[in-house]
């Protein structure tokens, strides 16, 4: 029987296949070898890997670059989180017209609003963010909820802080939650994962746990912030 001369002298044009006794008859069937040393990858902005997207709803860890993020940023995202991200900002370019639009609306737990809340409040006002937050946003003696309707009409985006509070009022069906149902009715909504796990939002709240989003359990607040600006920026 011929022997393969692959494993010495390679197939990587046609003309080799063509020489090697033993498959010189299946180059032209097969097309020939060469076809293995052209294949291309799938075509990403990405490279490297961060450790994966569990958190964030899963998908690969490779770290990409969306559209909206201007060329000289130094923030890094995975993959999971554009593909999360991405129709969130079709809609911030939908709404873009609209007047008097505050960047964001921050859904929290009341337990939070001298904490993280305020934590991320702060870097996002930081990154000229203009954000709906209800410690400063609510006067004293005017209705919440009302308040809390104006607000997220005059949002663009909606974003949900996600913390062991917000998970105990969630159970309790408070304010948190009817905020929470007018920001699912639309793609504006980006849930920020902080001290929990996205798998202990899904046993609470399946709707709100089935939405990809961030997570400070991948990337400090800070970066999280920033991401959030460059998503709002116009």
């Amino acid at each position: 029987m011929a022997r393969c001369t692959a494993p010495v002298e390679g197939h990587r044009s046609s003309s080799a296949a063509a020489a090697c006794p033993a498959c010189r008859g299946r180059s032209g069937r097969y097309g020939g070898y060469g076809g293995y040393g052209s294949y291309s990858p799938p075509s990403y902005s990405s490279s490297g890997s961060s450790g994966g997207g569990r958190n964030s709803g899963g998908g690969s860890g490779s770290s990409a670059r969306p559209r909206w993020s201007h060329a000289g940023s130094s923030v890094s995202y995975t993959l999971a989180e554009v593909r999360a991200l991405t129709p969130v900002r079709e809609s911030v370019e939908k709404r873009a017209a609209l007047p008097d639009l505050r960047d964001v609306f921050l859904c929290h737990a009341w337990d939070d609003r001298q904490g993280a809340a305020k934590e991320l409040h702060d870097l996002l006002e930081s990154r000229g963010v203009s954000v709906w937050f209800s410690e400063k946003d609510v006067a004293l003696g005017t209705a919440l909820l009302r308040e809390i309707d104006k607000g997220l009409a005059k949002s663009r985006i909606g974003i949900v802080l996600v913390t062991p509070s917000l998970l105990s009022r969630l159970r309790g069906e408070g304010i948190a939650d009817k905020e929470l149902s007018a920001l699912l009715a639309r793609d504006l909504l980006v849930p920020i994962v902080h001290d929990t796990t996205y798998d202990a939002l899904r046993d609470v709240s399946p709707l709100l746990g089935s939405r990809s989003g961030l997570s400070t359990a991948e990337a400090p607040m800070a970066v999280v912030a920033a991401k959030l600006a460059e998503l709002v920026a116009l």
